[in-house]
């Protein structure tokens, strides 16, 4: 074989090339090269044309976050194979925000040149836990959407733009959200029905059933939402399913144009979770996989890599096409991930300065879609243009504060 390379390799690069060319990655091409990304030939050149694809849709730009993560409650009615974030009522961990605490976080991240307040918190607990049912009663709130929609309205008025990933929402509950968030969310995770099944990551999680978290992602398209997506490698998915999760990702884009980046999430093992033993994917398939996603959604969705969860693989994720890290608070930790610090932000300009690109702050939601109007409700885009330089962006803490 001419200069070692393997029929499989020169198939990749080909394959590979036209993709960056035509900004689209066909499903056949897509499966063939999703079933060999551990192949370390087919892996180099899914990275080089990811990098390119990258080069070609933002330049040398990486953006990020400054946020503050409001976590407004861990009770949660799906019970995840991998997931410390879910506490029961009676665990001493178990909390929910009041509104005078969310506010308290908000100052904070005011007083640090923030503009997000990401929330998230467990899935419809009010339906497995009555103690807390009785509390949102007690409260004034029917659900916990309806209290959400109170902390979203604390954030805003207090001087941020609300990015809220509450797990799965009705059609009428994320309109009444609308108004009060810049951005909304949900992972999708994996388009895997399998994993519902005995024994697997989400038996016993109900909101994790693929066809509800498609549905919901439908619905954010139809009503116009900036929305974020996302899959997470290795919770007992196969590569198949993969391709499949990042493809279906693509089609909700094609239809509705709301994707505006994807989380590529790698699955780390916790103690104390039933998949505490469970091997993650190797830093190589991770790096992999995160190029097939580049290379599946296109130029116009960004591919976002937590830096938090994969902080001694970020020199190959730069290289693999990233354009985002999410979101990174000088104020509070991740919630989900409490274990994994937050990297300081000259740190992360230091490391995209040393592969060659640019560290710019971001808003919760992109510039092309602070860019049109009907992407917006009631006066959140005119509190976010506040936050934005002419281009779109974060002005950042010293421009917040003039």
């Amino acid at each position: 074989m001419m200069g070692g390379m393997t029929p499989e390799t020169r198939s990749a690069e080909r394959l590979v090339r036209e993709a960056v060319e035509t900004a689209r990655l066909p499903r056949p091409e897509a499966e063939w090269l999703g079933a060999r990304v551990a192949d370390p030939g087919v892996c180099a050149a899914l990275m080089a044309g990811a990098a390119e694809s990258k080069r070609l849709a933002c330049g040398d730009v990486v953006t990020v976050s400054r946020n503050v993560f409001i976590p407004l409650t861990n009770l949660c009615r799906d019970r995840c194979a991998y997931c410390t974030f879910a506490k029961l009522p009676e665990d001493p961990e178990a909390r929910t925000y009041t509104l005078p605490e969310v506010e308290q976080v908000v100052q904070g991240g005011v007083a640090t040149g923030c503009s997000e307040a990401l929330f998230c918190l467990g899935d419809k607990p009010e339906i497995a836990h009555r103690g807390y049912r009785r509390w949102l009663a007690e409260a004034g709130y029917d659900s916990t959407a309806d209290y959400l929609l109170a902390g979203c309205q604390v954030a805003a008025r207090g001087g941020l733009l609300p990015h809220t990933n509450a797990g799965l929402l009705s059609r009428g509950q994320m309109e009444e959200l609308r108004p009060w968030n810049a951005s909304m969310g949900l992972m999708l995770e994996s388009t895997s029905t399998r994993l519902r099944g005995r024994g697997m990551a989400h038996y016993y999680a109900p909101d994790k059933e693929p066809a509800r978290r498609l549905q919901m992602h439908e619905e954010a398209g139809e009503l116009r939402i900036p929305f974020t997506s996302g899959i997470l490698l290795g919770i007992g998915e196969n590569a198949a399913e993969r391709t499949d999760t990042l493809l279906a990702i693509r089609e909700l884009q094609d239809r509705h144009g709301h994707i505006q980046e994807a989380i590529i999430q790698p699955f780390h093992p916790k103690p104390g979770t039933r998949m505490r033993w469970a091997a993650p994917l190797p830093d190589a398939e991770v790096a992999g996989w995160t190029a097939m996603a580049r290379l599946v959604l296109g130029r116009g969705i960004s591919v976002q890599a937590p830096p938090n969860l994969g902080a001694g693989l970020l020199d190959q994720l730069l290289r693999a096409g990233i354009s985002d890290f999410g979101g990174v608070s000088p104020v509070t930790v991740d919630f989900i991930n409490p274990e994994a610090p937050w990297p300081l932000l000259r740190d992360l300009a230091g490391r995209c300065a040393a592969a060659g690109q640019r560290l710019v702050e971001r808003l919760p939601v992109y510039p092309q879609y602070l860019a049109q109007p009907d992407f917006w409700h009631g006066d959140m885009r005119a509190r976010a243009l506040r936050h934005a330089t002419a281009e779109g962006f974060a002005r950042g803490p010293r421009a917040q504060a003039a």
